[in-house]
This record gives structure tokens, C-alpha cells and sequence, in this order.
């Protein structure tokens, strides 16, 4: 048209980069500068790391649940296999291997070199229809910081089996029998036919607090509220019962 100059493109371009514009044809021509990549690695590796952390977080936490729930787990079949012994206790006299009489319940405060308790436990149930009796001697040890079960295959004169682990690392242990009468004792040798009503164990294991444990014993168990024994304040104790 008339008029009309033509534009010169390398003065343009010159007054463009002059104020901090470049040219799209000249970005292209030569790709990102070096200060771009080390932007774009850096953020890279900031994005990477915190995906990494993520992910690791995620597993740990995994983890933990995994091993709360086992031990929580393992702590409920040890509440639930004292509760099946103690509920179940029976007045038997046996004999040790020795040839000695023992009590129906023997009970003592926690020490490591003898068991716990003591006593022979009925509904020894049989489902593989072997030749055993109905009626069991179990034994409760406070070894090497756990707290094992140990049975016996015959009620009189016969060798312990292999311990089973109800609970481990156990730091401290507590127990107490309860009297008819109320009272709480350290120690269960009164007389050889009689079984208390109740035992408490206060078991402490290494990075968790006390877990109290309240156990009926044999024919304690079943009892009606109304039949509750008063504690030694005269009060009915509200609390007993197996696993609480």
C-alpha cells in the first residue's frame, strides 16, 4: 500500500531485548538457560524428596499400627487364657513329682524363682480324643521378664510341658488373692481345699503403663450382684469381675 514502510525486524528485536523481552524465535533457537535447569532440577529435587518422605512416613506408620495390634492382640489371649484357667479352677489336691501334696490354689506375691499360682483347672477340653483327663494342674511363672503358663498332662506326678509366653517384657508384677471375707492377701496358703474368690494382677511392661486385671475364681464365677462380696470397707465391690 501506499505509504507504508517496511519494519526493520533487527532494530525491533534490538529495542525488545534492550527492555528485557525476548523474541519467541530467539527463546527457540536457544533452548533454557543454565539458571532455568538448576530452578527446575531444584524444584524437582524439593517435589522427589517430599514424595519420599511421604511415602516413608506412610510405611512407618504402617508399622507401628502393625505392632500395636499384635501386641494388643497378644495381650488379649493372655487375658483370655487366665480367664479360662481361673474361672475354671476346681478344689483338687495333687501331687507333685516329688511325691508331695500340693493345695488345691496356692498363690504368692511375684518372685522368679517360684510360679505365681498354682492349682488344678477343670473343662480341659479334649478335641483330637486323646487319652488325658478332664481336669488339668496349671502353673503361672514370672521368668526372664515373662509371664509363662505351664501345664501338665496328668493332674499327679507328671513333667511339665514347654512354657507358653502369655506376656513378655514384663517389667514388675503384682498379685493379690481375695479372701471370702473380703481382704486382700499377698500370699494363698491357708488351707489345702479352699480357693479364693478373686485374684488381681497388676502386670507394668517395658513402654506402657499397669493393665490391672480382675479374675473370678471357680465357683466365685456366675455369682449374682446381689450375692457380691463386701470389700473391706463394707462396701460392695462394684469393680470385680473376669478381665476387668
Amino acid at each position: 500500500m501506499a505509504g507504508c514502510r517496511p519494519v526493520n525486524r533487527s532494530r525491533s528485536s534490538s529495542r525488545s531485548a534492550e527492555h528485557g523481552f525476548a523474541s519467541s524465535w530467539r527463546s527457540a533457537q536457544e533452548g533454557f538457560t543454565l539458571i532455568e535447569l538448576l530452578v527446575s532440577l531444584f524444584i524437582f529435587g524439593l517435589l522427589a524428596s517430599a514424595g519420599v518422605m511421604l511415602l516413608r512416613g506412610s510405611v512407618d506408620t504402617q508399622a507401628a499400627v502393625r505392632t500395636h495390634l499384635d501386641a494388643l492382640a497378644d495381650t488379649q489371649r493372655g487375658i483370655s487364657t487366665l480367664d479360662a484357667d481361673l474361672s475354671q479352677a476346681v478344689v483338687r489336691i495333687s501331687r507333685l513329682r516329688e511325691g508331695t501334696s500340693a493345695p488345691a490354689f496356692f498363690g504368692r506375691h511375684a518372685q522368679q524363682s517360684e510360679p505365681l499360682m498354682q492349682f488344678v483347672r477343670g473343662g480341659w477340653s479334649n478335641p483330637a480324643n486323646q487319652r488325658h483327663p478332664s481336669i488339668q494342674r496349671v502353673e503361672y511363672w514370672w521368668r526372664d521378664g515373662k509371664i509363662e503358663r505351664v501345664s501338665y498332662p496328668q493332674v499327679d506326678g507328671a513333667k511339665a510341658t514347654e512354657p507358653a509366653i502369655l506376656f513378655d517384657h514384663v517389667m514388675d508384677v503384682k498379685v493379690r488373692y481375695r479372701s471370702p471375707k473380703g481382704d486382700w492377701l499377698d500370699i494363698w496358703a491357708t488351707e489345702p481345699n479352699k480357693l479364693p474368690v478373686a485374684v488381681e494382677f497388676v502386670v507394668t511392661r517395658a513402654g506402657g503403663p499397669a493393665l490391672t486385671l480382675n479374675f473370678l475364681v471357680g465357683p466365685a464365677v456366675g455369682q449374682r450382684e446381689d450375692q457380691k462380696l463386701p470389700s473391706a470397707d463394707g462396701d460392695t465391690d462394684e469393680g470385680l469381675g473376669n478381665g476387668a
